[in-house]
């Protein structure tokens, strides 16, 4: 599959600087930083800096370095938000069907309170 990426989108423009942000982390590869609509006490959204569509499309274009700095910056991000304790959930949506609505790979960091089970049983 071709991904293509639009530099539109709002995650592009925050990594540009042209929309403000609530910064957690900035690392060479990646930014964390506060979701503006928070659905946990603790809402945090972890993105690459390259310009990557979705998880699948991640893992199949970049670079070692890129990889290992994202997966290292959700880590940071939970250490030092003290997630280890009580857990959290992670959530990368992909595409339509994943009702993904920024083009842009994103996962988002939930905790702070019981999330309750992700699907029920169709």
């Amino acid at each position: 599959m071709a991904y293509q990426y639009d530099d539109q989108n709002i995650f592009a423009k925050i990594l540009r600087g042209e929309i403000p942000n609530d910064t957690v982390l900035e690392t060479e590869h990646s930014l964390a930083f506060r979701d503006i609509q928070p659905q946990a006490p603790v809402h945090i959204l972890v993105i690459p800096r390259g310009p990557y569509v979705c998880f699948d499309h991640f893992a199949q274009e970049a670079s070692d370095a890129e990889i290992t700095d994202y997966v290292r910056a959700v880590g940071e991000v939970c250490k030092m938000n003290g997630l280890e304790t009580d857990g959290f959930r992670l959530i990368a949506n992909a595409g339509h069907d994943g009702v993904q609505e920024v083009p842009h790979l994103h996962v988002h960091i939930l905790a702070g309170r019981m999330l309750g089970r992700m699907l029920a049983k169709a």
